[in-house]
């Protein structure tokens, strides 16, 4: 921090410097004449665009909260009793830090996209059921913390509580690059609610998580390849639930990759999301099998695998959430379960980097 009173730039996270010479390039080559001629190279550069300019506004944005903070320690010091302002803007300034330490820990081609993420209980009837649900409102309330948009897009109750199945889409800038590494199996410990004799109960659910791709992305499906069902919807009541068979299952014959809609009142619609969601599940296949001939993921391949737990949520007979491949743990569980990932998120970012960061 400047003690002179001089403007401050972060330079923490950003050569904000070499990022203006970029896109002052980036700028240049759109002025020039051809540039509309190649409309897919021309689309990679206005998105280079648009990320450049996003990290030098969170540079100034991150500058400006420094000098606020050299004001407020000068008040400091010439006795102005500032102690609570003085704590709000520090715990903001390391929020925001925090922050942006993360999101410079993506840089994957996918990473800045948005994500669509599927749940589904393992064995155990109910308790499982229950747990889907547990973790739909976990990633629902993390989603809201974020500023991202929350849409259902398939909702499958269980027959007693819970869930059978649920898909939904989180919409905001690095939510794939975020939520990725949460595809695995996760596991709960708890007294169960649903067991009158009280007993510590087991339950697994897993979590698939993939980029929506956007229009750039060519994935070519045969109509001949598709088998297309439709069927009347179910939630939780309400708007949920449609009198017609309005809802559309989508499945690609040749790998097996389902996705299904029952969000919309159209049939029109839900064919529509549910063909976006299918090729989205198809671009992450094609991914993967490209990662899997170079063996690349050889590594990870668990931590996608069903059947591999990922993470441990301990309810009983004591409170810790632990995550088994960076061995980040939280001790307060109930915080996690309302949605606070983020440090489970960037510890995950961390040991993709070389870089394991232990907690407690």
């Amino acid at each position: 921090m400047n003690s002179r009173g001089s403007p401050l730039t972060s330079g923490v996270f950003f050569d904000a410097p070499a990022r203006r010479k970029e896109l002052q390039a980036l700028e240049e080559q759109i002025a020039q004449p051809q540039f509309w001629q190649d409309q897919e190279a021309s689309q990679k550069v206005l998105t280079a665009r648009k990320r450049l300019m996003e990290t030098l506004e969170a540079d100034e944005k991150l500058a400006s909260q420094l000098t606020d903070m050299e004001a407020y320690f000068e008040l400091s010091r010439e006795g102005e009793n500032i102690d609570s302002e003085l704590r709000a803007e520090l715990d903001k300034l390391h929020h925001e830090v925090d922050l942006l330490e993360t999101e410079t820990l993506l840089g994957g081609e996918t990473d800045h996209l948005n994500a669509i993420v599927t749940i589904h209980p393992g064995a155990g009837g109910t308790e499982s059921q229950d747990w889907g649900d547990m973790l739909l409102r976990m990633y629902q309330r993390w989603a809201e913390a974020r500023g991202f948009k929350f849409t259902l897009n398939d909702y499958q109750p269980g027959d007693e509580a819970g869930l059978k199945s649920a898909t939904f889409t989180l919409a905001g800038e690095y939510a794939y690059g975020l939520l990725h590494g949460e595809s695995g199996v996760h596991r709960l410990v708890r007294i169960s609610p649903f067991d009158a004799a009280q007993r510590r109960h087991t339950s697994f659910a897993s979590v698939f998580v993939s980029p929506e791709i956007d229009d750039s992305i060519t994935i070519e499906i045969k109509p001949e390849d598709l088998r297309v069902d439709t069927y009347r919807s179910s939630g939780k009541g309400g708007q949920h639930v449609n009198t017609t068979d309005s809802a559309v299952r989508i499945t690609h014959i040749p790998t097996g990759a389902v996705a299904q809609c029952q969000n919309e009142r159209s049939q029109h619609r839900n064919r529509e999301m549910a063909m976006k969601m299918l090729r989205s599940r198809l671009y992450e296949l094609e991914l993967r099998r490209r990662r899997q001939v170079s063996d690349k993921l050889e590594a990870s391949k668990a931590d996608i695998d069903f059947g591999s737990q990922i993470r441990s949520y301990v309810l009983h007979p004591y409170r810790l959430v632990k995550d088994h491949r960076t061995k980040f743990e939280v001790g307060d569980a109930d915080r996690v379960l309302d949605g606070n990932l983020d440090p489970f998120i960037k510890s995950y970012l961390l040991s993709q980097r070389g870089v394991v960061k232990a907690g407690s």
